[in-house]
């Protein structure tokens, strides 16, 4: 298959994607009604958490990007999981409640959720909680290989929470995105 025939087939999905994308939103401000997360005691005594459904590559729950910047960090998103098959997924949520560690919550929800394949375990969850002043990333076991922790977290403390500060929160995940891409290679 020529190259052409590829990026044809390749906006053809996009445009598909991105139409998919805006008749899910309900006006210009994401209006999806939150699920907040929902502990339930099993008859065993353990707590079993429940998440928010996804909603696509960007879950806005907590509502820090625009209409604009949800649809500029998808295609972001949606071009590098076609190229490379590796899937990051954005959340934005108000609580991790029960949770106590946004750490512990992105790998529950990365792993609840799917992300990534299955048989290459290569996805990469960014969990933000603006309220809790909290972020997470967690990586599949294949991503983690190349993605260290040490590297998440070296993303986290010099890309991302500067720009977080500036209360520039699509800035911030734009470049963390963009500087785990580089890294991710």
């Amino acid at each position: 298959m020529e190259r052409s025939d590829k990026m044809k087939i390749g906006t053809k999905i996009l445009i598909l994607f991105l139409t998919l994308n805006f008749l899910s939103c309900k006006g210009s401000a994401q209006e999806i009604e939150t699920k907040e997360s929902k502990t339930e005691v099993e008859s065993s005594g353990t707590i079993k958490s429940t998440f928010p459904k996804p909603i696509g590559i960007i879950n806005d729950y907590g509502k820090v990007f625009t209409e604009l910047q949800r649809t500029e960090l998808s295609k972001l998103l949606y071009y590098y999981d076609i190229e490379t098959t590796r899937q990051i997924v954005i959340i934005t949520i108000d609580s991790i409640k029960p949770y106590q560690n946004i750490q512990k919550y992105a790998v529950d929800i990365g792993n609840e959720w799917g992300i990534g394949n299955a048989e290459k375990n290569n996805g990469l969850t960014i969990v933000v909680c603006n309220p809790c002043r909290q972020i997470g990333i967690a990586t599949g076991t294949g991503t983690e290989l190349i993605l260290t922790d040490e590297i998440c977290k070296n993303v986290i403390e010099e890309t991302i929470i500067p720009e977080f500060k500036n209360g520039d929160f699509y800035d911030g995940i734009k470049k963390g995105v963009t500087e785990l891409i580089k890294k991710w290679k």
